[in-house]
């Protein structure tokens, strides 16, 4: 499959992706992307809306304790580890009050690796980036743009060859939201899809 095809297709599903996550303060995507780790963006969302609008600040949130944070996203999953990495950003952003254009330093805060930080980078900066997520990584093999062997950088190496920089952020938007609704780990609409008789998954 070229990558024009590629791009028209997902441009018709997706013409202005956004990410799924409500946030109106930079340090709160910074704390939903970490979140989500192995979880929906609609859990993370549940457990964050009165979370944010009660504590409505950095200065706000670090008054609560780590029991405390447990108390509001208890039903995501690793909530114990995520409540002491969310005390972490906190604590490290209030120290300089906002989110920098930093990968290295985004990267030093607690349960924030490289895709959480691709992610920050993308959509509150417009840094051209590739965040792989299970949606990517499992979307870019089927479309034979990436091999089964390959780990999370190769993959992220390859799709930052085959798709031109200046399309990156909503191509990677957009594989994350196609392999949410429609190139699904099972089940997938494979009926809807123009690459049915190519992918790799048959």
């Amino acid at each position: 499959m070229n990558k024009e095809s590629i791009t028209s297709y997902l441009d018709s599903l997706f013409e202005d992706p956004i990410c799924e996550l409500n946030y109106t303060k930079d340090y709160e995507l910074v704390l939903s992307v970490m979140l989500s780790a192995q979880t929906t963006d609609k859990g993370v969302n549940r457990v964050t809306k009165e979370l944010y609008k009660k504590y409505d600040s950095l200065e706000k949130l670090n008054t609560l304790s780590v029991k405390e944070i447990e108390s509001y996203i208890k039903s995501i999953g690793f909530y114990r580890n995520k409540s002491l990495n969310f005390k972490g950003i906190v604590e490290r952003l209030l120290e300089i009050g906002y989110v920098p254009n930093d990968r290295k330093f985004l990267e030093s805060l607690p349960g924030v690796g490289r895709k959480t930080a691709s992610v920050v980078l993308a959509h509150l900066f417009n840094e051209p980036s590739f965040a792989v997520d299970t949606h990517v990584y499992r979307v870019s093999k089927r479309l034979g743009i990436t091999k089964e062997k390959d780990d999370v950088l190769k993959t992220e190496d390859k799709l930052k060859k085959f798709f031109n920089k200046d399309e990156w952020n909503r191509v990677n938007s957009q594989l994350v939201l196609f392999g949410r609704y429609y190139c699904t780990s099972k089940k997938p609409k494979c009926d809807r899809c123009p690459f049915n008789n190519k992918c790799k998954k048959r």
